[in-house]
């Protein structure tokens, strides 16, 4: 009987150990706005676009207002997120469109939701994936457990069809449409992870379509019908802009119920959530005070909002430092206690987000079509190439510490330094086109 009692005094120690062990692992939320502008929500600026929620989020946690992401555009951004790489080594540099279907995120590339999966999280991704159509590059295929939403570049909010008129609305890997605003239905299903996984760790994915085109409201009717037809349906520039507001303000207050959510089942203080955009804002945006927008490699196509909060564990503050979407995922694999064993270009920057660290000096990288930049502490270099080969390329130089409107251009003022990040951006492109990473 003894050897009994101390049989099951020992088993609940080492129960209690584990459980407490396992439980030492935050939750990781990640939320990804899409198109929203660097200065599109209150906390960084605006004052007619009602954020409450992204707001409280930024007071009570980190600010970060030199974070980029690694594309201008949508799917290499995302596929540089996923893999901590630079897109270029990925097999998604470039947008993956409706009309090509086959293409998608290689399946051989390592995810951070694979990696978390590994140290026992439950995964869900609920919303956009624009990393391959084909059901073999479905979110389920790539270490997601579940997935609602849709695999394409943009829907129909009301009648989620994409730009040709195909239905695009999944249930893991099967079509599954129902009724509802996308917004809202992100929401929907991002809350119903919660409750379901409340009592493990999990890892929760949240790429909203928010304020990505279409621009449609709650109340709006559905613009894209069957057989590619679209409702004959005229949009005035201050309707789109009214739409536009409408729409960051659902996505806000969608946060907010999921961070309510977190605090009912008391997760807040062992949930870290990450807040950024995709790329810099479209046409219908507020980029300021950043050059140019989507699509282009000047800060305001890569430079955007970026909030970090963790109750208990962050304190409100402004981080200044040069940070990158890729450098999100080995943040969250060393949070969950795993080594990476296979080569990233990402860094891990909860240091810096704590204020305990510096990230080690690096250059950084973008390229868009004939666009490529590089940044090398507070140096940029722009080259735009010519497309027809009549003209020498556009070599122009920026000091973001005195020009972050990159109005001055000081390339001849500074030709050795010129050179020497050319040779940097030539060395770069061989390593990242030629060697990829696998």
């Amino acid at each position: 009987m003894r050897r009994f009692i101390t049989f099951l005094f020992l088993a609940f120690v080492f129960t209690h150990t584990w459980a407490k062990k396992k439980s030492s692992k935050p939750n990781i939320v990640i939320i990804v706005a899409d198109d929203l502008g660097y200065a599109d929500i209150g906390c960084y600026g605006n004052k007619s676009i009602q954020t409450p929620n992204l707001d409280k989020l930024a007071k009570h946690g980190v600010r970060l207002t030199d974070f980029h992401t690694n594309g201008t555009v949508c799917s290499p951004t995302r596929s540089a997120l996923m893999t901590g790489k630079y897109q270029q080594r990925t097999s998604v540099a470039e947008i993956v469109t409706v009309w090509n279907r086959d293409h998608g995120l290689d399946l051989k590339e390592i995810t951070f939701a694979e990696q978390l999966k590994k140290a026992g999280y439950v995964t869900g991704m609920v919303g956009k994936w624009h990393l391959g159509y084909h059901k073999k590059f479905n979110p389920v295929n790539q270490g997601f457990d579940r997935f609602n939403g849709f695999v394409s570049g943009n829907i129909d909010y009301h009648g989620h069809r994409d730009q040709i008129g195909y239905m695009d609305w999944w249930t893991q890997d099967k079509l599954d449409n129902e009724e509802g605003y996308s917004t809202d239905l992100i929401t929907k299903y991002a809350i119903e992870f919660i409750n379901r996984n409340r009592d493990q760790p999990f890892l929760l994915y949240i790429p909203h379509e928010a304020p990505h085109y279409p621009y449609q409201g709650r109340n709006d009717q559905a613009f894209r019908l069957a057989n590619n037809e679209m409702a004959n349906l005229k949009q005035t520039k201050e309707e789109k802009t009214r739409i536009y507001k409408e729409m960051i303000e659902v996505m806000d207050e969608g946060i907010g119920e999921v961070m309510a959510t977190l605090k009912r089942h008391k997760l807040d203080k062992n949930t870290i959530v990450f807040f950024f955009s995709d790329n810099g804002g479209a046409s219908l945006a507020t980029n300021t005070p950043y050059r140019s927008g989507k699509g282009n490699v000047y800060e305001g196509g890569h430079r955007v909002p970026c909030i970090v909060s963790w109750k208990g564990h962050l304190h409100r503050m402004k981080v200044d430092q040069t940070l990158m979407t890729m450098d999100i995922y080995p943040t969250i694999t060393k949070l969950a206690e795993i080594e990476n064993d296979h080569p990233i270009d990402g860094e891990d920057i909860m240091g810096v987000i704590k204020g305990e660290s510096t990230i080690n000096d690096r250059d950084l990288f973008w390229e868009w079509k004939n666009q490529t930049a590089m940044r090398r502490g507070d140096y940029k270099l722009v080259i735009i190439k010519d497309k027809k080969g009549k003209k020498s390329d556009d070599i122009e130089l920026y000091n973001l510490n005195n020009d972050e409107s990159e109005k001055t251009n000081i390339a001849e003022q500074e030709p050795a330094l010129v050179a020497e990040m050319q040779l940097a951006v030539d060395n770069w492109k061989r390593s990242v086109h030629h060697r990829p990473q696998k």
